[in-house]
């Protein structure tokens, strides 16, 4: 947790490079089979300039995940959509991410999303059982994704029914 009890908030420029820091290795982890690192590297700068784009961009809410005042995490939702989350390798299994999630289906709620949705990649299966672990169903819509080698992404919407039973179960 943070001093103030909150786990997200509004990511600033200057977190790009933490964020960063979170997000490479954790990607190598969890993406090396879509994105095999000796074929496509984790690209960097391109995610670091994105991330500076979408923080100045009007519509597009950019949070870090914070656990004890430091980044170990990251989210971004636009309208209805989970853009994009993520957790530090070290917090993987720690509850964090639950914890932040939970959080930002908060906002996105309060801000009048009715069925939150978001991609993962097909080949990425602890992130699918992450999200289909909190209520998140396959929509069945199926697109490319925007960095090569254009990996098949799975769309995914918030079950309301599944949220609440696994509320329930809680």
């Amino acid at each position: 947790m943070t001093t103030s009890g909150r786990l997200l908030r509004d990511m600033r420029p200057d977190d790009v490079a933490a964020v960063m820091a979170v997000q490479e290795p954790a990607s190598i982890a969890g993406l090396s089979v879509v994105f095999p690192q000796d074929r496509y590297p984790f690209p960097r700068e391109v995610l670091a300039e994105r991330w500076r784009s979408e923080i100045a961009e009007p519509g597009i809410e950019c949070y870090v995940v914070l656990r004890e005042d430091r980044v170990a995490g990251f989210a971004a939702t636009r309208g209805s959509e989970v853009m994009h989350f993520g957790i530090a390798v070290d917090e993987w299994g720690s509850g964090l991410a639950v914890a932040a999630h939970d959080e930002l289906v908060r906002r996105l709620r309060a801000a009048g999303a009715e069925r939150p949705w978001l991609c993962v990649y097909a080949a990425n299966p602890r992130g699918r059982a992450f999200w289909e672990k909190l209520g998140w169903v396959h929509t069945g819509e199926r697109r490319r994704g925007p960095l090569p080698p254009h990996a098949e992404l799975l769309t995914y919407a918030l079950d309301d029914v599944a949220a609440r039973n696994r509320d329930a179960r809680r």
